[in-house]
């Protein structure tokens, strides 16, 4: 850092209105990586040379909640008043190891595979990332990400959140959030109820965290260049449901300043049961089962420690308890602990997943209906989905006879991790599809019983079900709805059958991110690069246009993008993009 004799910080902004003004006035003595948030003042990296961005990494957004906050609704960070060194991302929010998990070392690295099911990560991590292109240049749209992982794993840190390339062709500042996880994050049980705070109450933990990261936002985003009162939410997965959570949300609804103002949810919904045609899969519980997942896990932990035999007498022990002894109790134990019982105990009975909670207060008990009543917040709203998203899913196939009764998947995680890592896409095949895919859904192409027809009906019943609910609901209030359909499946073989348009495979063409991660050696090709990188353009610079101006639309499509019903369609042979309408 080139400071002059005598410079402190301090006395810098004391001539500048804001960060921006100074470097706005050419003051030489401020970094470009310097930059003053409403907690203290923080430096970054200056990638300009390699990525033509400026980065900041690991900037916390609220205190560590840890101890007496675990279970509690965030907290502003203490100010500090030295300046912060942001250069690596926090940690990733503690998780039970998955494949899509960060690991020991925080990073897309081998120990991905000897972690699966186990504690990683850690609880003070309510932290985030900015990216924004190495210019001068104010008041740029902000575009705000909120990864997926089922809301039970992922981390920021992850290669494919990386947000330069976005950064940089969106000509936008980009943020990724990390937020409360799991049980941690979504945990539903009266003795954390304290009565005086309703949001709270509600066990949205991960809600809060993310509305703490769009105050933030609000509050200090100006100083890296964006525009406070241009802010595009956009998550995939679990990061689309907790999007539509915000969307709906009173507590977002009603907030002093909007800290929303585009959606751009990707492969998720809000839809409980009785919203969908029988037979579908929700993408949102009622409120009992999260209670209920609460009193289990409560129940055998007291098993665990002797207190009780059964559920019934633990109910009894946890009687004799007052909430504030029982809240102490839960906060006591070690995350492995909870964790563990999590997996040992309650995933047999259907208890081990986690997501937004309907209570009411935080999310409205049916959110799509809440929509359909006007009662939610009108942005412009751009939605996507791949074609062939239910690929990633093939265990979903043992769920009933009619989606084929037995799992799509032969390997185990760690298995499919360590093919995955180690493969080389531009080697001749050393998988064939019939190590991967059961013998009863090949040939692959088979009319009703193959792997492709089985997964469109797994499909049919999940994701499309929940998309044309609520995109149905939101086009009934506001005509601003615009959505695509990614198609590209150009993988080298045998992957093209195995994945094909699989959930999540549109996240790297989203942020330009092809560099080593979880998929990247079964999808990315030297012979697909061509058309993969210009279909790869257009979706940067369709998402840069709809968080600019609420329209996706811009020249780089080729095509006009008309409103839903309508659906774009991004695909691309192996030299160029393909984008046609539908």
């Amino acid at each position: 850092m080139h400071f002059k004799p005598g410079f402190t910080l301090a006395l810098a902004l004391a001539s500048c209105v804001a960060m921006t003004a100074c470097l706005d006035s050419g003051d030489d003595d401020v970094p470009p990586t310097v930059r003053e948030t409403a907690f203290g003042a923080v430096e970054g990296s200056d990638d300009s040379a390699a990525t033509g961005t400026y980065a900041w990494k690991g900037v916390p957004f609220a205190k560590p909640p840890v101890g007496a906050l675990r279970w509690k609704a965030p907290a502003d960070p203490d100010a500090w008043t030295t300046m912060r060194s942001t250069k690596k991302f926090a940690n990733a929010c503690v998780q039970y190891g998955r494949i899509y998990g960060p690991g020991t070392n925080n990073t897309y690295d081998a120990t991905i595979a000897s972690t699966l099911n186990q504690a990683v990560g850690s609880e003070d991590c309510l932290y985030l990332n900015i990216w924004r292109p190495a210019s001068d240049e104010t008041r740029l749209p902000v575009i705000v990400f909120i990864h997926g992982g089922s809301n039970v794993s992922g981390y920021t840190a992850d290669p494919v959140y990386d947000g330069a390339k976005l950064a940089k062709t969106a000509n936008a500042v980009v943020v990724t959030v990390n937020y409360r996880l799991g049980i941690f994050g979504f945990f539903n049980h009266a003795a954390l109820k304290g009565g005086s705070n309703a949001s709270e109450d509600s066990g949205n933990f991960a809600m809060l965290d993310n509305i703490k990261a769009l105050q933030f936002v609000n509050r200090s985003i100006a100083a890296f260049g964006g525009d406070p009162g241009n802010v595009t939410v956009t998550g995939q997965s679990a990061g689309a449901i907790d999007v539509y959570a915000l969307l709906t949300s009173p507590l977002m609804v009603n907030a002093p300043s909007k800290l929303m103002h585009r959606a751009v949810p990707l492969s998720g919904g809000i839809s409980l049961a009785s919203n969908l045609p029988a037979g579908s899969l929700p993408t949102l519980n009622p409120a009992a089962v999260s209670l209920a997942q609460g009193a289990a896990l409560l129940n055998n932990l007291l098993i665990a420690d002797g207190k009780a035999t059964d559920s019934a007498s633990a109910a009894a022990y946890a009687a004799t308890q007052t909430p504030a002894q029982l809240a102490d109790y839960l906060r006591g134990k070690d995350p492995a602990v909870l964790l563990g019982t999590l997996l040992a105990k309650l995933a047999a009975l259907g208890l081990a997943g986690s997501g937004p909670i309907p209570d009411g207060a935080a999310l409205p008990v049916d959110p799509v209906s809440a929509i359909n009543a006007g009662n939610y917040l009108k942005v412009p709203v751009l939605a996507g989905n791949t074609r062939d998203e239910a690929k990633l899913f093939p265990s979903f196939l043992a769920l009933s006879p009619a989606l084929g009764g037995v799992s799509g998947r032969l390997v185990s995680d760690a298995t499919l991790f360590n093919t995955q890592f180690s493969y080389k896409p531009d080697a001749a095949p050393t998988v064939t599809v019939e190590q991967w895919i059961p013998a009863v859904y090949l040939p692959v192409g088979t009319p009703v019983t193959g792997f492709n027809a089985k997964t469109d009906l797994l499909n049919l019943i999940f994701f499309t079900a929940s998309r044309d609910n609520v995109l149905s609901a939101l086009k009934s209030q506001q005509p601003g709805v615009w959505y695509y359909r990614f198609d590209w499946a150009q993988e080298p073989a045998p992957w093209n059958d195995i994945y094909g348009a699989a959930h999540a495979f549109d996240l790297p063409f989203v942020f330009g991110t092809f560099g080593p991660s979880l998929f990247a050696n079964v999808a990315n090709s030297t012979a697909n690069q061509p058309g993969r990188l210009e279909l790869s353009d257009a979706m940067m610079k369709s998402l840069g246009a709809f968080a600019r101006n609420g329209d996706p639309n811009n020249a780089a499509l080729g095509v006009t993008w008309p409103a839903w019903p309508a659906q774009l369609l991004f695909d691309a042979t192996l030299t160029a993009k393909r984008i046609t309408v539908q």
